[in-house]
């Protein structure tokens, strides 16, 4: 692969904090139970790399990808894109934003109308937002897009139910790219893929990158993945950002307890390594709605001392990436 030419902060969030009511709770609702989704997350991206999200499932990736889309509110803190405070935008202005910002669902089924034909599904953003002056523009740019994703033009009038998964990844990512926009969230894009489909879809996605100069915020629980087509990475656990750095950092020298667990999770081919002793997690996530005090890792972590049930760690710049841990 080509060395990439990473830019200055495209986006980046502040303090951003994301809590959920859920149902029951108090006396007539009152003191509604929360969950906890993200908590003070800071992380920024770059333009031209992929920035990848990780951790287990409910940690908060996909809600901070939202969030960093204004497709749901924060509870507080913001989103900065381009130096703007999308928060602070109305709905006409953030309209506009929306041309520069995209996102490619996990479901490629259900993120697309079943009742839509494949120029309709890829047509629908243009024409929202006015963006061909005829219909023959129109058309000739759709064609041009299933061209450039790989998909037969002839299929123009084909429904989705006609097309396979991968085919009907490769028109939500069609659709995401209509518009031309600078980032586009990944969220779990291949994971409801065949593994032979998903190296297909990648290294698409990675030719659109060079191609277009496009910035991708990767979400994924899955590290093969990851480590294949981020640039740099950032675990997450029950909301808090635990560590940011290089993949290749991440991977060759992980700092966090947490980080190594989960790269000590993935399946290895080679027998000689599966047979090594590893240590792994135990037990279960901790509650989000009532997350552990201190470091909300420390009821999974066999290093926890007593400093890390009482104090909450700060971010801090270790070898050359950021870690939260008061160990490290």
């Amino acid at each position: 692969m080509m060395s990439k030419q990473i830019g200055n902060t495209l986006i980046q969030t502040v303090d951003l904090v994301k809590e959920f009511e859920i149902s029951g709770g108090g006396f007539f609702g009152k003191n509604k139970p929360k969950v906890h989704a993200t908590s003070n997350v800071n992380v920024q991206v770059n333009e031209g790399e992929t920035f990848a999200l990780v951790g287990e499932s409910g940690c908060g990736k996909s809600t901070l990808g939202r969030l960093m889309l204004r497709l749901i509110e924060p509870t507080s803190g913001y989103v900065e894109f381009e130096g703007v405070n999308i928060n602070e935008l109305d709905n006409e202005s953030m309209r506009e934003m929306r041309k520069r910002m995209q996102i490619i669902f996990q479901d490629p089924y259900a993120s697309i109308n079943p009742r839509m034909n494949v120029y309709n599904i890829i047509a629908e953003p243009l024409v929202t937002h006015n963006v061909c002056a005829t219909k023959e523009e129109t058309k000739e740019r759709v064609m041009e897009l299933m061209k450039k994703v790989g998909i037969r033009p002839e299929f123009i009038n084909r429904y989705p139910h006609q097309f396979s998964g991968g085919q009907r990844q490769r028109i939500g990512i069609a659709r995401a790219l209509a518009l031309q926009p600078r980032l586009i969230i990944c969220d779990e894009p291949v994971s409801a893929l065949d593994v032979s489909i998903q190296s297909q879809i990648l290294n698409l996605l990675h030719d659109l990158q060079d191609e277009f100069k496009l910035t991708y915020l990767f979400i994924s629980h899955d590290l093969s993945v990851v480590r294949y087509i981020s640039d740099r990475v950032c675990v997450m656990f029950l909301g808090k950002v635990c560590e940011i750095g290089s993949t290749e950092d991440i991977f060759s020298n992980p700092l966090h307890p947490y980080t190594k667990f989960l790269i000590d999770a993935v399946p290895k081919p080679d027998p000689f390594l599966r047979k090594e002793n590893k240590q792994l997690l135990k037990g279960d996530i901790p509650s989000p709605v009532n997350p552990p005090s201190g470091c909300r890792f420390h009821t999974r972590c066999p290093y926890a001392k007593d400093v890390c049930k009482e104090k909450e760690p700060e971010m801090r710049i270790v070898d050359n990436r950021q870690v939260a841990c008061h160990i490290v």
